[in-house]
């Protein structure tokens, strides 16, 4: 009879969801327990991880931007002494599949792209926040670029918006743009203004199996797992 410590589950931020899901056989060979993927976006609303957290929706592990998951720590949602930095993650632009393929190498181009582009979407986390409240007003072009932005709730990919033609030109983090069918020309932005961002693992206060989500952050921070982080567009800390 199945209970509820013979499952680990996970939630998991868009940008890592790629490397996790091709992990998920190895983590349950190691674990000896059945992975549950409960999140695979921090999403925006009442289905976000953070306000499933703080309804105490049952959770194991949980991998987010570094910053926020220093958040659930101060609020007391995941274990300070399982904090683990897993990987870094650039933010890149897609456009659909065929469509021309805009310059951004140098951040002049990337201001001329942005300023000729008729829509752009980007994403309700922290690649958005940059581009939204940052890089615009660093370019100078806030006042021209930001009344056609979309952005994208709900957790759904910026990529799959930009496939389906409903954005010229979309902005995600690499690791989340990289797996989408229906776009092409990922391309990071220039080193000058890319905005780095680390996600990181933690268990949760509420774990009903501490030992396996313990071993199950160590793996995904050892070299083993290096591969298929690196394979989904991240650069692995491999920290342990």
């Amino acid at each position: 009879m199945n209970t509820m410590t013979d499952d680990i589950r996970v939630m998991t931020s868009g940008a890592f969801t790629a490397a996790y899901l091709e992990l998920i056989p190895r983590l349950e060979l190691l674990t000896k327990k059945k992975l549950v993927t409960a999140a695979t976006s921090i999403g925006t609303g009442e289905t976000s991880i953070p306000n499933r957290l703080r309804r105490g929706e049952p959770v194991d592990v949980v991998i987010v931007a570094d910053a926020v998951l220093v958040g659930f720590i101060k609020d007391g949602l995941i274990m300070a002494e399982s904090y683990t930095p897993l990987a870094r993650s650039a933010i890149g632009m897609a456009v659909r599949a065929g469509a021309p393929k805009p310059d951004i190498s140098t951040v002049d181009a990337l201001k001329r792209t942005l300023l000729q582009a008729k829509s752009v979407a980007y994403s309700a986390s922290v690649s958005g926040d940059y581009l939204s409240t940052e890089l615009l007003q660093r370019l100078g072009i806030a006042d021209q670029v930001l009344n056609k932005c979309r952005r994208i709730e709900g957790g759904e990919r910026v990529g799959a918006v930009v496939a389906r033609g409903e954005a010229e030109i979309g902005f995600q983090q690499l690791s989340e743009l990289l797996p989408v069918p229906g776009i092409d020309h990922v391309t990071p932005l220039p080193p000058e203004v890319q905005k780095v961002s680390v996600f990181s693992a933690g268990v949760a206060l509420s774990t009903k199996d501490s030992d396996a989500a313990h071993a199950l952050i160590r793996f995904l921070a050892s070299p083993e797992a290096a591969r298929a982080i690196t394979n989904s567009g991240l650069e692995p800390i491999g920290n342990r």
